[in-house]
This record gives structure tokens, C-alpha cells and sequence, in this order.
């Protein structure tokens, strides 16, 4: 039986990931699950510089989900590269780096920066504001994407994927631009723009008023757009969004990702991405599949 799949030409023992902003950089987790069974880590995003993030409250739990305003809070990238990397480097799983930035200047500096550093794959979240633009998100703007994307890819050693956000008004027309711009991959879908507000103190619970939702309400939402992304674009789909089991991860192979992201269900269970894999593994061996790359994009 095979779990093997190929992404954007790095080879992963299976499909089954970890999505950024919920793992950490695996340290946390490694009491829970072997890192060494899971296809890739991906890391929580790195910036050039300290980012102190959002002031708080900045999370809230919400109907079938969470809301997040955390603020991309990270130590930069010289920490990332003195203290993650080698405590990854201890397994062996691929190593995907999840880069954020405000600016084209500041992504660039990060992917510079890890240009030499043994990491397999580079994430880029494109879903930060763009503080030279007036706040309006790179990720939201196809010809923005685009002209990210090339500039990345012109600096880059390790094939580059660009995470997409959901708050747009065609993924399609996003993937094909990120495409276009020479991405070896896409990510999909990062969380959506989401608010709640407490009614007895009438205020926001998030000091930021708005924050990103994800969790198990948004899955039919995130296989959908995966489905219409990956039959846009030739380049391979990572599918995230809602994951809590393995069934929840077929769901998007069936609909034509490559690979799979589990992120707020960590949170629930710390022991649900092994989990996930070994109920990948059941699936098959139950339905007498061979090899889970006859399953990536097979319901049209």
C-alpha cells in the first residue's frame, strides 16, 4: 500500500501535514505525536523581525469553530533558524516554512534568509496585510499575487507555495495568478474574515473585532474551493481547512489535493494528525486501494 505523494517534487511518506499557525514548530506536540510519522511539519509563520502580534483577547470559540486574531505573533527568523530548524532536523519528516511578511521587501528577506537552511518547502502566506498598499491583503488581488509570486520565486532555492485566502471573490482566477506567477504549488484555504460580538457587555470579544475562522463549520467551504482551485491550475493543491479525521482529509484528495493540512483540531485532540494517517491507512487497506495517488482529484 501506498501513502507516497509527490509535492511541488519533494517526495512525503503520506499526505498529512500540519497547517501553520497550530503546531507551532513542533516541539509542543512532539510529546503527543512521532513528528516522524506525519508527511510534513509546517511551521507557524516566520518575518524577518520579532513580531509581538495582536494585543488580546485574541482568540474566541465560536459555533463549530474558533476565531483567531492572533497577529502572526513569531520570534523572526534568526531564532526560527537557531532554535526550530535543528529540533525538526531530529526526525524525519519534510520541514515546510510558513513565511509571512508586510511587505514584498520583507517576505524576500525571509526566503533569502533560508535559501541555505535545510527546509524542504516554503509556504507563503499572502494573506498579510500590505501595509504599502494601505492594508489591502496581497492575497486578495490577483495581479498582486502574481507579482509576489514571481519576485519570490526569482529569490527562492526550495519550491514555493502560495497560501491563498478564502475572502475573495474567485480562488479560481487567485490560483491561476499564482500560477502565472510561477508558484510550484497552492495552499488552501487559509481561514475565513469572521466577528462575535458579547451581547451583555455589548463589545467585541476580539480586541481586534474581527479575527479568522476556522474549525469544522468551514470544511464544505474549503473542499469546495480546493475542488474549483485544483481543476484551475495544473500545479498541485494542498487542501486545509476544518480537518478533524481522516475522512475529512479524503474529502480534499478526492477533490484533487495532493496534500492535506490539520490545523484547529489540534487544538481539540493533539494526537489527531497520527491519528488521521492511520485511518488513511485503514481507508485504503477497507476499499483495497493500492496507492492513494489514484485518489487525488478522482471525483469530477
Amino acid at each position: 500500500m501506498n501513502l507516497k505523494v509527490d509535492l511541488a517534487g519533494v517526495s512525503l511518506k503520506n499526505p498529512v501535514m500540519t497547517a501553520s499557525g497550530t503546531f507551532g514548530s513542533g516541539e509542543e506536540y512532539s510529546e503527543f505525536v512521532d513528528l516522524s510519522k506525519l508527511g510534513a511539519v509546517v511551521t507557524k509563520g516566520v518575518a524577518p523581525t520579532p513580531w509581538e502580534g495582536n494585543p488580546t483577547p485574541r482568540i474566541a470559540e465560536v459555533y463549530g469553530g474558533m476565531l483567531n486574531a492572533i497577529g502572526l505573533q513569531n520570534p523572526g527568523i534568526e531564532v526560527f533558524c537557531r532554535r526550530d530548524i535543528p529540533f525538526l532536523k531530529q526526525f524525519d519528516t519534510r520541514i515546510v516554512v510558513n513565511v509571512c511578511g508586510h511587505t514584498t521587501e520583507e517576505y524576500c528577506a525571509v526566503v533569502e534568509r533560508l535559501a541555505d537552511e535545510p527546509v524542504d518547502l516554503l509556504e507563503i502566506n499572502i494573506s498579510c496585510p500590505n501595509v504599502k498598499e494601505g492594508g489591502i491583503a496581497f492575497g486578495q488581488d490577483p495581479k498582486g499575487i502574481e507579482a509576489i509570486t514571481r519576485e519570490l520565486k526569482s529569490r527562492a532555492k526550495q519550491p514555493v507555495i502560495m497560501k491563498l485566502s478564502p475572502n475573495v471573490t474567485s480562488i479560481r482566477d487567485c490560483a491561476r495568478a499564482a500560477e502565472a506567477g510561477g508558484a510550484d504549488g497552492i495552499s488552501l484555504i487559509n481561514t475565513l474574515t469572521g466577528m462575535k460580538i458579547d451581547v451583555r457587555r455589548r463589545s467585541f470579544v476580539l480586541a481586534n473585532k474581527t479575527g479568522g475562522m476556522s474549525g469544522p463549520a468551514i470544511h464544505p467551504i474549503a473542499v469546495r474551493m480546493v475542488y474549483e482551485a485544483a481543476h484551475a491550475v495544473k500545479i498541485p493543491v494542498v487542501g486545509m481547512g476544518g480537518i478533524t479525521c481522516a475522512e475529512d482529509a479524503l474529502e480534499f484528495i478526492l477533490a484533487g489535493a495532493t496534500a492535506v493540512s490539520v490545523g484547529t483540531a489540534n487544538f481539540i485532540n493533539p494526537y489527531v494528525t497520527q491519528e488521521i494517517v492511520e485511518g488513511i491507512e485503514t481507508y485504503l487497506r477497507e476499499e483495497k486501494i493500492d496507492d492513494i495517488r489514484s485518489l487525488i482529484g478522482a471525483v469530477k
